[in-house]
């Protein structure tokens, strides 16, 4: 059985470290946890997902290609069949970043520099940032990636040394900035575009609070590229 694997998961797979024992969060078809085991990247996994269907797909995928017996799943809400210690990295991807950022506030185990969080949010990629400044964690890399005609990012995550991020690097992380990534001009583009056009639809409603930050975000991330386009062409 040849797993149809998306780029975007190929991405978090390739951010997990050798050898790892992985809670996959969210875990629908469970490609992301048997590729790992099939590549021999990883000891464990435990899958979980919130709906039974999916997580027999996930069973019936796995006893497929042979790597049932080195996998356990559970129906369960985020982290709640996990427990400290017993995995070392976690994946959660392919839902919105509000949806992950409450995940991790449920399980305070996490506040912990000794797991590895792998984020991919779907969406409010900016939310997801917010929380994790406020709460402690830390971006320690951040990279992109297109499937299917669509721009995505996954980060790593770890707790300490987070401090508030501002509006404009709640959209853009310094480690994004950094990276060197090829695709970041086209996400330069996507973030000022989207931002742009909510903070038009803002002004013309006249909530000055989400103005003030909208706008804030827009200007710093455009100051943002302007730092990397001349840093870029020197």
């Amino acid at each position: 059985m040849k797993l149809p694997i998306s780029q975007r998961l190929l991405l978090c797979a390739a951010l997990v470290p050798p050898g790892a024992r992985v809670a996959d969060v969210g875990c629908d078809h469970g490609y992301l946890g048997i590729h790992l085991l099939k590549t021999g990247g990883v000891k464990h996994v435990i899958a979980t997902d919130l709906r039974e269907k999916p997580l027999e797909n996930a069973r019936e995928n796995a006893r497929r290609v042979g790597a049932d017996g080195e996998m356990d799943f559970f129906v369960a809400d985020g982290l709640s069949a996990v427990s400290p210690g017993q995995v070392d990295t976690i994946v959660i991807a392919g839902m919105g970043g509000d949806n992950i950022a409450a995940i991790l506030e449920a399980a305070p185990w996490v506040k912990d520099p000794q797991y590895t969080l792998i984020l991919q949010p779907q969406t409010s990629g900016n939310d997801l940032r917010r929380y994790l400044g406020q709460a402690g964690f830390t971006i320690v890399t951040e990279h992109l990636v297109r499937d299917g005609g669509f721009l995505y990012f996954a980060m790593v995550v770890r707790f300490g040394g987070g401090v508030p991020l501002s509006p404009g690097q709640q959209y853009l992380s310094l480690p994004l900035l950094t990276s060197g990534d090829p695709l970041l001009p086209d996400y330069f583009e996507r973030v000022l575009s989207a931002l742009a056009r909510t903070v038009s639809g803002i002004r013309a409603g006249g909530d000055e609070e989400k103005l003030t930050y909208y706008q804030r975000a827009l200007d710093e991330v455009q100051e943002m590229r302007e730092t990397y386009e001349r840093t870029r062409n020197r």
